[in-house]
């Protein structure tokens, strides 16, 4: 079916930039307190394998709201052919170290590596990214409490309640199933008592499905994939994608853009979140969040 734009007013655009700066606001305005109270910082330390631009460049956004907040924060660097005993051996020392509260690996890892096993390797108590097995497995269970929820994902559900978007009862389909995204905002959203449909690469009436939805939140990794004929008039859309798509006339070689063709569906959709400037910047201030937490709890700063 054929894109038609729907007359009248243009979706809400959902301000990532500003909500991210309260978040981080209040988590440096913590650590000041902490700083005062107990003589401690939050630490975190990233493990960053390979060349790839995108990772460097994401990697260096970290680093930079870490210091805007007032954590201290570490890059430890190791050659793409590096082994994975090598990668176990950074992780181990880095989960020993006490002045070290969040350890992240940043994905993706080159191919030769197994990226379960390394994750697996993180303590969990540090696992500020909240991809080990254990805080991946608590986030599914009924009664059970993850030490840290996946930053994406949280930040998904943070950008619908602060828009005031009612989640429980309503139909929300996720596109795209990854640990980064898919997978842990489809169990937030039932956490929530939302009507869960997850589309993947295997279903076989994507569209048909996401045009029923209220609320759509896509994690596909294919720039502009879900174009305007695929959202009902109304929806609340969550854009997680941030595909790397060459540009050279970019600095640094590429720009990012989201799995939403978003002229189509702003024009369609009640609230959109932009790419950039949508989720990308809260998901980084739920990393600076998830490791004051894990600094509170090592230091019993309540």
């Amino acid at each position: 079916m054929p894109f038609e734009a729907v007359d009248g007013p243009s979706a809400e655009i959902i301000d990532g930039k500003s909500i991210a700066a309260k978040i981080k606001s209040q988590v440096a305005s913590e650590i000041l307190k902490m700083k005062d109270a107990v003589g401690k910082q939050p630490g975190l330390a990233v493990v960053l394998v390979g060349e790839r631009s995108d990772s460097h460049t994401f990697v260096r956004t970290k680093m930079k709201a870490c210091d805007e907040v007032g954590i201290s924060s570490s890059v430890i660097e190791l050659l793409a052919d590096c082994t994975e005993d090598e990668v176990f051996h950074v992780v181990s020392n880095l989960n020993k170290d006490p002045s070290i509260h969040g350890v992240l690996v940043q994905l993706p890892l080159p191919k030769h590596l197994d990226e379960e096993k390394i994750l697996n390797v993180v303590n969990p108590e540090k696992d500020v990214d909240g991809f080990h097995s254990f805080n991946m497995g608590s986030l599914a269970m009924k009664g059970r409490e993850p030490f840290f929820i996946p930053c994406a994902a949280k930040s998904c559900i943070d950008l619908l309640l602060r828009s005031g978007v009612e989640i429980a009862g309503k139909n929300a389909v996720v596109i795209g199933r990854s640990k980064l995204v898919g997978l842990p905002v489809s169990l937030l959203l039932q956490r929530h008592h939302a009507t869960v449909s997850v589309v993947h690469s295997f279903t076989k009436n994507a569209q048909e499905l996401t045009r029923e939805a209220e609320i759509i939140i896509t994690d596909v990794g294919v720039p502009n994939m879900i174009r305007g004929n695929w959202l009902r008039s109304g929806a609340v859309v969550i854009d997680a994608g941030t595909n790397a798509v060459k540009d050279p006339n970019r600095k640094n070689g590429f720009h990012v853009t989201g799995d939403v063709c978003f002229e189509e569906a702003v024009r369609v959709a009640s609230a959109i979140t932009p790419v950039p400037g949508g989720l990308g910047p809260v998901t980084i201030s739920m990393l600076l969040s998830n490791t004051l937490d894990s600094a509170k709890h090592a230091y019993g700063f309540v």
